[in-house]
């Protein structure tokens, strides 16, 4: 009984390696049916700024409070006038709790304003 050899993988037939997939990374994959929303514009630092600053303007007069009383607080300290510089440094406290409060104000305010 002489059966023929048939070598392994020949008796079936051979599929056609499919072409490698190239991806193009400077455009976004393409998802059938979704369509993406477009880009903002990119924000340099001087708009963020002022949009920030127009969005709760407390936030920058209490950094300038802050750091005006540091400065002349500590120029008074340099000059020897104690007195002055202790309440100097009181106001500078004071200066930094209200940035403290308009920033938190300013977060709330943000949370609880409707989405568009």
């Amino acid at each position: 009984m002489a059966t023929a050899m048939t070598p392994v993988g020949q008796d079936q037939p051979t599929k056609a390696d499919p072409p490698p997939v190239v991806f193009d990374l400077s455009q976004p994959p393409v998802i059938e049916g979704f369509t993406p929303l477009p880009r903002a514009k990119e924000e340099n630092f001087k708009d963020k700024f002022i949009r920030k600053t127009k969005d709760n303007p407390f936030v920058p007069i209490g950094c300038l409070g802050t750091a005006g009383a540091l400065i002349y607080g500590l120029s008074a300290f340099r000059r020897g006038k104690t007195r002055q510089s202790q309440l100097l440094m009181r106001a500078r406290i004071f200066a930094q709790g209200f940035t403290v409060v308009a920033i938190l104000v300013g977060v709330a305010a943000t949370a609880l304003k409707p989405k568009q």
